[in-house]
């Protein structure tokens, strides 16, 4: 028994030493596999390595500025230059017809005033909605459905029951607009830094083509044909426009930010293959940004200063421009001119003395005077790109606001109706002039992740200086002219001080992808 128990044990020790050396075995290989998987991890991150260091990397901006200028930047401009004459039309449509729905639906004052701050209302509620979606999704899809929006709701307008319908449509017409302006970004995307301040303000040259074009509209279909036919024809534009932007490409700095770089490296080669031109060598990679249309950026500590001042300047740009655009319609239709020359139609003064309404329409000569006060906002273009190249954007704004002041208070002055005519086309062409700087600059001064939400919160605070014009150029200027001009100047004035403390120069700056 006792052998027995010997055996038994030895057998025991023998199972056990073999079962240790086994586990031993099964930790070296082990370890031996795990020493290989480090070793060829290493292999791969330094080959990876050695792969990235032999290859080139490009940007967007350097992709732009190597295509450089060509038939594709011809064929945006003129596209995306046609927007502005759409635009020009719905905005200074409300100038022509005013003095008609006031005789046809006995309107007071304010009521005519309402009707262009109820567009504006509608542009400043948009204006924000659609630059979060441009950053969100897309500058063309924006652009695009305003397009159809405002064509859609303007022909709705020509068939206004009323007063009340009739200022629901606009406002409606105003909300479409607000998307089209997004088309600014989109063809600023495109431009090469040294391009845009020469290309640009010459965008002024289609909107004073709206302005030419609604007016003759006014002059040849109103007394014919009535105001109502005259909006259905000046729809027209818009809907050869919604054609044309099917050749516009979207945004490649959206689509990189966005994260679709073969869709923005496909955008890119169309544009050079236009052009004639090649990309950069290697590949395109820009960092995809997570948050875009953000708007807690565009009060962050690096741009804080920089959007509230920038609110304010367009916020005067805006609430300066349809001041002289209603202003110059609202002296010439109730004669509130001080002329020394005037003929007997300008002497008679339409001061409301319990009529209820004004039956005045324009005449001829005074669809004359609007028609030369329009090409005042293109005259002076060789100044304004002088100014943008050698003095830069801010000391551009400071100049041509102070000039504006100064010609507000000059349009009070008693001279002959030539006299008036040069002082309002000169006033034109300064306070255009001013909204092109301004639009460039907040173009250039954002980063491309904010870059339409900016834009739209800047046209938004536009809106709320052209809501308040019409009340203090078509009603306050019945009680007194001076008093009616001292509002604008003083606004120039305050802005040119702002406009100083701006802490961002942008000229030859290139565009920011992200903060």
């Amino acid at each position: 028994m006792t052998g027995g128990r010997k055996g038994s044990s030895m057998k025991t020790q023998l199972v056990n030493a073999i079962q240790l050396q086994e586990l031993e075995e099964e930790e070296v290989e082990v370890e031996v596999q795990q020493e290989e998987e480090e070793r060829s991890r290493r292999d791969a991150v330094q080959n990876k390595a050695s792969g990235t260091q032999g290859q080139k990397f490009y940007s967007v901006e350097e992709a732009v500025e190597s295509i450089g200028f060509g038939r594709f930047h011809v064929l945006l401009f003129i596209i995306m230059g046609s927007a502005n004459i759409v635009e020009a039309m719905e905005i200074m449509l409300l100038a022509v017809v005013s003095p008609e729905i006031r005789c046809e639906w006995r309107l007071e004052d304010w009521q005519v005033a309402l009707v262009s701050t109820m567009v504006f209302l509608g542009f400043m509620v948009c204006g924000v909605l659609c630059g979060y979606v441009a950053d969100k999704y897309g500058r063309w899809k924006v652009v695009f459905g305003g397009f159809v929006w405002a064509a859609y709701f303007s022909v709705l307008t020509s068939f206004a029951p009323s007063y009340g319908w009739f200022i629901f449509l606009r406002s409606m017409v105003g909300c479409g607009v607000a998307a089209t302006s997004q088309g600014f970004v989109l063809k600023t995307e495109f431009i090469p830094a040294k391009h845009r301040a020469f290309l640009l303000p010459l965008a002024s040259i289609f909107w004073m083509l709206g302005s030419l074009l609604i007016i003759i509209l006014g002059m040849t279909v109103v007394p014919t044909l009535g105001w109502r036919w005259m909006i259905r024809l000046s729809v027209i534009p818009g809907l050869i426009l919604i054609g044309l932007f099917q050749f516009i490409p979207e945004s490649a700095r959206f689509q990189v930010s966005a994260g679709n770089v073969e869709g923005a490296v496909a955008t890119l080669k169309w544009i050079a293959k236009m052009n004639g031109a090649t990309l950069p060598e290697g590949e395109l990679r820009e960092p995809v940004v997570t948050e875009r249309g953000n708007a807690v950026t565009l009060i962050s500590p690096s741009f804080r200063r920089t959007s509230l001042l920038l609110w304010y300047s367009w916020f005067v740009a805006s609430f300066s421009y349809y001041g002289s655009v209603l202003s110059s319609s609202e002296l010439l239709e109730k004669n509130l001119l001080c002329v020394i020359d005037a003929d007997e139609k300008h002497s008679i003064k339409h001061i409301k003395e319990g009529e209820l309404c004004y039956c005045i329409p324009f005449n001829m000569a005074d669809y004359q005077t609007l028609l030369i006060s329009c090409l005042g906002e293109v005259a002076l273009i060789p100044l304004n790109i002088g100014l943008l190249n050698v003095v830069g954007r801010k000391s551009s704004m400071i100049i041509l606001l102070l000039l504006s002041a100064i010609f507000f208070m000059l349009v009070n002055i008693c001279t002959t109706m030539f006299g008036f005519t040069v002082l309002l086309f000169l006033l034109r062409s300064l306070v255009s002039m001013n909204f092109n700087v301004v639009y460039i600059y907040t173009a250039e001064v954002y980063p491309t992740s904010v870059r339409s939400i900016g834009m739209g919160f800047c046209t938004s605070f536009s809106r709320i200086g052209g809501m308040i014009a019409p009340f203090i150029a078509q009603v306050l200027m019945s009680k007194s002219v001076l008093l009616a001009l001292c509002p604008f100047s003083v606004a120039c004035c305050l802005c040119a001080v702002g406009t100083v403390l701006l802490p961002i120069e942008t000229r030859g700056r290139a565009l920011l992808q992200k903060e």
